[in-house]
């Protein structure tokens, strides 16, 4: 096997092992993860969703928001999602990403 195939198929059981990982920690918030990690599930489902795009599949922000959070994102944010907070909401702010 080529060191790009491994190489590449590491990286995929890295990114399932992770996509794993946040759907058993529903618990953490995405405005949570924005602002410790500047990152959350919606920037991993739009990052999945532009890597489809660069190899000319059609993908759907829907489709790519479903992979991530492993069920339809409205379903998920009415299970797992709460409000945020004064606090949090602050944080984002001064946090947010500006691209």
């Amino acid at each position: 096997m080529s060191e790009d195939r491994e190489r590449s198929e590491i990286e995929a059981a890295v990114f399932r092992r992770l996509v794993e990982h946040l759907r058993a920690r529903s618990d953490v918030q995405n405005i949570d993860l924005m602002n410790l990690a500047g990152f959350c599930r919606n920037c991993l489902s739009n990052w999945y969703q532009e890597a489809a795009e660069e190899r000319g599949l059609a993908l759907s922000k829907a489709e790519s928001r479903e992979i991530v959070y492993g069920m339809p994102y409205d379903e998920w944010k009415s299970r797992h999602q709460t409000p945020a907070n004064a606090e949090q909401q602050a944080d984002f702010e001064k946090n947010k990403p500006q691209h």
